[in-house]
């Protein structure tokens, strides 16, 4: 009778351990919305803005960075260039623009693993986890970019499968909008802080957001880690090893079907990395996975373009498929070619080693690649027109 008792109190223990997860996970993705949230609101809408500085296409790359860091999410990024182009934006400039939103989406998760800054092995596995998203896609736009401006690969494959797409879209008329359950769920209490923090006006209520979103992260991976490492033994570690980690084409595709489910790689990546800094998950198995969440995001630009009709409606389809056809391709790419494949976990682990013996390279390494060496890119552009 004790044995029963005893295993039914096991149970339960066990039942609000993974209850304790699921809330802290609802918390990771209200923290992650609310930086996206204080940034839009700190550059008062200025990222937005930026697309009308693109005049060629290493300035429209910059572009798509800093607008996509800004504005914390890919999936928007790429619905405003699917808009723009519909309006005119011509495709060599809206082609780079989508492959810089790829290379910015991959800073909120190097944000998500600064939760483990304060164990140095900890961090080492969640920091190499959250840049090797970061190497992948500065790696693919630096092998695929100087091919698409010389031979077009991706513009004329598209444009040869929009045509069949935007075709039919064309003659019905059909609008499609997607419904993106995680901001329904999210909303109560986002909308709750955003309404709190109101009473600080302009910049400094974005500021604060951005500061209390980081709090949060801080809080929730210091805490989930914790929890997972308790509930990650045995039979439920052997489970998520089978989900995730059979192999490569079964950690790309679980990784692109939850991306799909939550329309947001930002938060995909970010809900590994801390799995990866309790020593969960293998930099093996997290790589494809986040890799998978590229193709994943690729999917609201195309609803989005469904959502347009008439005369722009081939070249609003085709854009979508360039940013889909754009991360297949990358995959394929560096995943076919051994040397290839293994440069970005190489890069993430070299920068994870340099995070250990320097506190500072972070915070340089965020401000760097997503913001300053953007800006100054554009600034100079600026100044040379």
């Amino acid at each position: 009778m004790q044995e029963i008792a005893a295993g039914t109190f096991k149970k339960y223990k066990s039942a609000l351990k993974w209850s304790a997860v699921l809330a802290l996970i609802y918390l990771l993705l209200v923290a992650v919305s609310i930086i996206g949230d204080g940034f839009e609101i700190a550059t008062g809408g200025a990222a937005a803005r930026l697309f009308a500085f693109a005049t060629n296409p290493i300035i429209a790359l910059m572009i798509g960075v800093v607008a996509t860091a800004a504005i914390q999410s890919s999936s928007t990024v790429s619905s405003i260039i699917v808009g723009l182009v519909a309006g005119g934006l011509p495709l060599t400039m809206a082609i780079p623009m989508v492959m810089g939103a790829n290379i910015g989406t991959s800073l909120t998760s190097t944000i998500v693993s600064l939760g483990h800054v304060r164990d140095g092995e900890e961090f080492k596995r969640a920091f190499s986890a959250a840049t090797v998203h970061d190497s992948f896609n500065l790696f693919a736009v630096f092998l695929i970019l100087p091919i698409e401006l010389i031979f077009h690969p991706l513009e004329n494959l598209s444009l040869w499968l929009a045509g069949f797409m935007a075709g039919d879209a064309a003659v019905t008329g059909v609008e499609v909008s997607s419904f993106n359950f995680v901001s329904f769920a999210l909303a109560p209490i986002v909308d709750l802080i955003l309404w709190s923090s109101s009473v600080i006006q302009g910049t400094w209520q974005g500021i604060f957001l951005i500061f209390l979103g980081v709090a949060l992260i801080l809080f929730v991976v210091h805490s989930i880690g914790k929890i997972l490492k308790m509930l990650m033994t045995g039979r439920a570690l052997e489970i998520m090893n089978t989900s995730v980690g059979r192999g490569p084409i079964s950690g790309i595709g679980a990784g692109t079907l939850i991306t799909v489910l939550v329309q947001s790689s930002s938060t995909t990546t970010s809900l590994i990395v801390p799995m990866a800094g309790s020593g969960v998950m293998s930099m093996k198995q997290v790589y494809p996975f986040t890799l998978g969440g590229n193709i994943g995001t690729t999917v609201t630009a195309l609803l989005a373009a469904t959502a347009i009709t008439g005369a722009t409606a081939l070249l609003a389809f085709q854009i979508a498929l360039i940013h889909f056809l754009f991360n297949v391709f990358a995959i394929i790419l560096i995943f076919s070619i051994p040397v290839l494949r293994n440069v970005p976990p190489a890069i993430a682990e070299k920068m994870a080693e340099m995070t250990q013996k320097r506190a500072w390279f972070v915070g340089a390494y965020i401000v760097t690649v997503f913001f300053f060496i953007p800006l100054l890119v554009l600034g100079i552009s600026e100044l040379l027109l």
